[in-house]
């Protein structure tokens, strides 16, 4: 079975209410019917229904069983504006007209799931990534742990024998463009819970540079030691089963004998299945070339940090793309009290 299949069997079991806020665009109507036919759950779609309706017609898209808000008529919008002028933030900004905020499809996704009314967000599919993660940032509260809200990629590799079963995690490939020691700490252990929920036993986290063990040193190299000393402290009080290991180069994380010869015994040398890397360019460059060089499948942004699960998709995101990431925003969902038990309601 193949790492996606498996996350669709696991959400089967537990199907969760996912909202899109591109709820009028085609891909996303498509994957919405899809999502519900593999019996994933209830896609909820915002936007206007004579539009989505339209657009539904256009591409022979059933909409039996979808679920579609109007942010602008819907009777949670009085209540969501009133919420929303109680956060100090939204006061420091100035805006007086709460009910403009709330009626853009990005806020009121990020209310609902905030709320309640739905178990995840996936959008960014006709948007800049900016403009999905500000309503996250100023409505999904942090989690109190967390020192950063970052972006984590999942890769499927043709090569099984590397990471899970090909399987691998990539951080931080969207989000911090230069992240401080600390929060490349709080990046290693909130992408090693994500991994150790869907690989359901102990990630091996790699924080990795272009130095393995003090090979070399500079500041930036420093940065990554440090890093990985932090993140094991974090994961000690978390009392999380998550290997950590840095500063290290790549091929001393993935090849066991290149490990052997420059770092010795490690839980993780050899066989990380989650790399961390400094920063956002090597990051996010890596996830590019990987894709387009390796024919490696790629599921990402997965938004990592908050109290609720979303996703932020690519713009040039396909059907089957958003599909993906909805059911594994949904995988989070489940059993997010479990991942996050100090959260409670």
């Amino acid at each position: 079975m193949s790492f996606i299949n498996s996350v669709f069997e696991k959400l089967r079991r537990h199907p969760k209410r996912i909202v899109f806020p591109d709820g009028d665009d085609a891909r996303v109507l498509r994957a919405a019917q899809s999502f519900y036919e593999r019996d994933l759950g209830v896609p909820v779609l915002l936007g206007k229904r004579d539009a989505i309706e339209k657009v539904a017609l256009a591409e022979k898209v059933s909409l039996d069983h979808v679920a579609i808000v109007n942010p602008e008529t819907s009777s949670d919008l009085p209540a969501f504006c009133q919420r929303l002028e109680r956060l100090d933030r939204y006061r420091n900004m100035g805006i007086k007209d709460s009910r403009a905020v709330m009626v853009n499809h990005n806020f009121f996704a990020a209310m609902m799931v905030q709320y309640g009314l739905a178990d995840a967000l996936v959008g960014g599919v006709t948007s800049y990534g900016g403009a999905l993660l500000r309503p996250l940032l100023s409505l999904i509260k942090p989690l109190p742990h967390a020192e950063v809200v970052s972006g984590c990629t999942v890769v499927e590799l043709e090569n099984k024998s590397l990471g899970d079963d090909g399987v691998m995690f990539f951080a931080d490939t969207g989000v911090v463009p230069d992240p401080t020691m600390q929060q490349l700490a709080s990046i290693a252990v909130q992408t090693g819970l994500l991994a150790r929920q869907v690989f359901g036993k102990r990630p091996r986290v790699a924080l990795l540079s272009f130095s393995t063990k003090g090979s070399a040193r500079t500041p930036s190299t420093e940065k990554v030691a440090g890093a990985t000393e932090l993140a094991r402290q974090i994961v000690a009080k978390l009392g999380a089963e998550i290997a950590v290991d840095g500063e290290i180069q790549a091929d001393a994380a993935l090849d066991p004998v290149i490990a052997e010869k420059k770092m010795g015994p490690s839980l993780v040398g050899g066989c990380a299945n989650v790399l961390v890397f400094p920063d956002l360019n090597s990051g996010n460059i890596a996830v590019k070339l990987i894709h387009y060089c390796a024919s490696a499948r790629t599921y990402g942004q997965l938004i990592l940090g908050l109290t609720r699960p979303a996703a932020d998709l690519s713009r040039g995101a396909d059907v089957e793309e958003i599909v993906c990431m909805a059911a594994l925003a949904g995988l989070q969902a489940i059993e997010y009290r479990k991942l996050y038990p100090e959260q409670g309601d």
